[in-house]
């Protein structure tokens, strides 16, 4: 009862999608042109201002540069480039833009313009065609499943909107690889922001010198970030200000001792020179023994994290200050809106899912269509959460080779 929407066929060739490069387009209109479009282009094209009549710039950066070439043959290069400032986007559905009306902006009659992409919108655009755009999605279902003699004779697009973006949501948790990562440095204050599309966290790891990840551990209650610290009085009860609010001191008592903790008291590697030590070169027979009981999961030296909600930021422990890390997280994948991008094994999943939200509260369509589509949803999310785990057999199976070694017990 369902069908698929056909895939949007590959438009660049391989300049445009290895070397982010369109062009030579040559300027025939026999005027000096002012106005190139670049549909081919996968990646929408985004300049440092939005309006040609004003001198103020909207971004730091745009994610490409036009050239003013001569002949077909001349070489793009910044004696040619031409200025940021004389250049905007005017539509970015056929990646259209407009260049000042200036000599030098213009492409005169007979000349051409080239066009580079960053490489940062280089390496956005690598495996583009394995996605698509929620705006696709929601253009494919209104087209496949809206319409005379179906299910939805008709529906609204925000409806249609509002039940992608759930769906989409709710894939995002265990069913999209929706897993970001961010690498940073961890500062003396111990303290990194949470990213800005936060939903929350895989894996938290620092990297050595040789670049592998040593993965840095949850506190669990081992110490804690408070979400209040009021200011009290000497009976302990809160203090409030002339508005009759509780007064709130500039930090924590436990994250300053905290940060300043010695983590080799807690994961038994003492100095072997100091008397208590467990393996001190004099008392070791003595010391010897000395660790029994230690919690297994404090023995450890790579530091912990928490999520500090008051602050709304990654605490570190002391021994990851200055580190090179890298936080992995889970994004609900609606950051960007309409530009949320989707797998394309997932695009039956998300038809499915997106009908059976829509129909179920309708009083319109009987139990049993509703319960068939339930299933259906179901179903096809189970087949997508299989595509989507990405199995290899043949790494399965180098993985399985271990098991021929021997464990010492």
């Amino acid at each position: 009862m369902s069908k698929t929407v056909a895939t949007i066929p590959i438009k660049e060739n391989d300049s445009q999608y290895y070397a982010g490069q369109y062009g030579p387009l040559q300027n025939t209109s026999g005027v000096n042109q002012t106005v190139f479009s670049f549909p081919d282009l996968n990646t929408t094209l985004i300049s440092n201002y939005d309006d040609l009549g004003t001198s103020t710039q909207v971004r730091s950066t745009g994610n490409f540069t036009a050239h003013l070439l001569a002949t077909a043959t001349t070489l793009p290069s910044t004696s040619n480039q031409i200025p940021v400032g004389n250049i905007i986007v005017t539509n970015t559905t056929n990646n259209t833009i407009q260049l000042k009306n200036i000599q030098g902006s213009a492409i005169p009659n007979n000349q051409f313009i080239f066009l580079q992409l960053t490489d940062v919108a280089i390496g956005e655009n690598y495996g583009s065609y394995s996605v698509l755009s929620l705006n696709d999605i929601i253009n494919n279902f209104i087209v496949a499943y809206t319409g005379q003699d179906k299910i939805l004779t008709r529906i609204k697009r925000a409806d249609v909107l509002f039940h992608a973006r759930r769906a989409i949501q709710e894939f995002s948790y265990d069913t999209i690889p929706s897993t970001k990562s961010m690498e940073t440095t961890v500062p003396n204050t111990l303290n990194v922001p949470l990213p800005k599309d936060y939903v929350n966290y895989i894996r938290l790891s620092w990297a050595d010198v040789d670049g592998v990840l040593r993965t840095i551990y949850p506190l669990s209650g081992l110490s804690g970030n408070p979400t209040e610290i009021p200011v009290v009085d000497a009976n302990g009860v809160p203090t409030q200000d002339a508005f009759g609010s509780n007064l709130e001191s500039s930090g924590s008592i436990i994250e300053q001792r905290w940060d300043t903790a010695n983590q080799n008291t807690l994961s038994g590697n003492y100095d072997p020179y100091n008397n208590n030590g467990v393996y001190d070169h004099v008392w070791w027979k003595q010391a010897y023994g000395q660790r029994y009981g230690l919690e297994p999961e404090l023995a450890q030296s790579n530091g912990y994290f928490s999520v500090n909600e008051r602050l709304g930021t990654f605490s570190f422990s002391g021994n990851v200050a200055n580190k090179i890390i890298m936080i992995s997280y889970i994004s609900d994948g609606l950051s960007y809106d309409l530009d949320s991008i989707v797998p394309k094994m997932l695009e039956e999943a998300m038809y499915s899912k997106i009908m059976s939200n829509i129909i179920t509260p309708r009083n319109d369509v009987d139990g049993n269509t509703k319960a068939f589509y339930k299933r259906d949803a179901y179903v096809k999310t189970r087949n997508a959460k299989i595509r989507l785990s990405n199995l290899k057999l043949g790494e399965i199976v180098q993985i399985f080779r271990g098991q021929a070694k021997w464990i010492k017990r």
